[in-house]
């Protein structure tokens, strides 16, 4: 669908206020929709609510009566209780648009909604969110994976590109892999960062961030680009000495982060060496590096 193209203005009620469906309520705002109502349970939420979306929380159950979308923007694991609360609430759903945010479900944990009579979409914002102002700023541009059933595809992808998104089809049973990709990546990423910025602190390196920068920009552009060719450091390299000092060097300082190592250069080393970047008998160096019992 064109960029120009619009479709009906709609009565947009948001259950959890939280830092993704405060943020997705402006942008829907900022396309002309109406936020009517919305539901939060932290204090958090409910503070958005009236500070980001300008309304006083409501229940749930009057949320979804006052809406014509009804944004549901609660952790994964509160999904499946929560559509089937408020269908058991008897909340008129005939009709509406009932969309969810998370990435791992798709269109199956909204099957109460839809015998309810409710029209199922699925539109998983690809960005981390804060609860900060940047949240907004960093809506623009950023990939949708989209579900939906065949009818309603060019009212979802119309959704996610007035909220100046990209939509991303993503297949039904494809929802739980595809959210694996992107937790590994994004979630991951933190996790290790973090932790090298640790080691490096322990090392007497005062600013970690200005040290890794520069190095984790030029890697993140070289993969993003090159992909699995853009791969540089000991395991492509076929330094099987120096990656078995990492890890006795890891076991020492931070015996909890070898594991991860152990595993990430093992991966690396199976994608370089079917990459054609790894000579098969280098590889086997790096892996008994790598092997037997190596936290002894």
């Amino acid at each position: 669908m064109d960029r120009g193209e619009r479709p009906a203005r709609l009565a947009v009620g948001v259950i959890g206020a939280g830092r993704v469906g405060s943020a997705l309520g402006v942008a829907l705002t900022r396309a002309g929709h109406r936020v009517v109502a919305a539901s939060g349970v932290s204090d958090a939420s409910r503070e958005r609510a009236v500070e980001r979306l300008g309304v006083v929380p409501s229940r749930p159950e009057d949320v979804a009566a006052r809406s014509d979308l009804l944004l549901l923007t609660v952790p994964d694991d509160a999904l499946p209780d929560l559509v089937a609360g408020l269908v058991g609430t008897g909340a008129d759903l005939r009709g509406k648009l009932v969309a969810h945010t998370s990435g791992a479900y798709g269109l199956a944990v909204l099957n109460p909604a839809i015998k309810a009579g409710a029209l199922p979409l699925a539109l998983h914002p690809v960005m981390t969110f804060t609860g900060r102002d940047d949240d907004l700023r960093r809506l623009t541009g950023i990939s949708y994976g989209v579900t939906a059933p065949d009818p309603l595809r060019p009212v979802a992808e119309a959704l996610v590109i007035e909220m100046e998104g990209e939509p991303v089809w993503v297949e039904d049973e494809n929802r739980a892999l595809y959210h694996a990709a992107l937790a590994a990546a994004a979630n991951h990423m933190v996790t290790l960062v973090a932790e090298s910025s640790e080691l490096l602190r322990k090392v007497g390196v005062d600013q970690p961030g200005r040290m890794l920068g520069p190095l984790l920009g030029a890697a993140l552009e070289n993969v993003l680009r090159l992909g699995i060719t853009g791969l540089t450091g000991p395991v492509v390299r076929g330094d099987a000495a120096t990656v078995r000092k990492h890890v006795d060097a890891l076991i020492l300082a931070a015996p909890e982060a070898a594991d991860a190592y152990v595993a990430l250069a093992r991966l690396t080393a199976d994608r370089a060496l079917a990459a054609g970047l790894l000579k098969p008998e280098a590889a086997e160096r790096l892996l008994d590096a790598l092997g037997g019992n190596v936290w002894t």
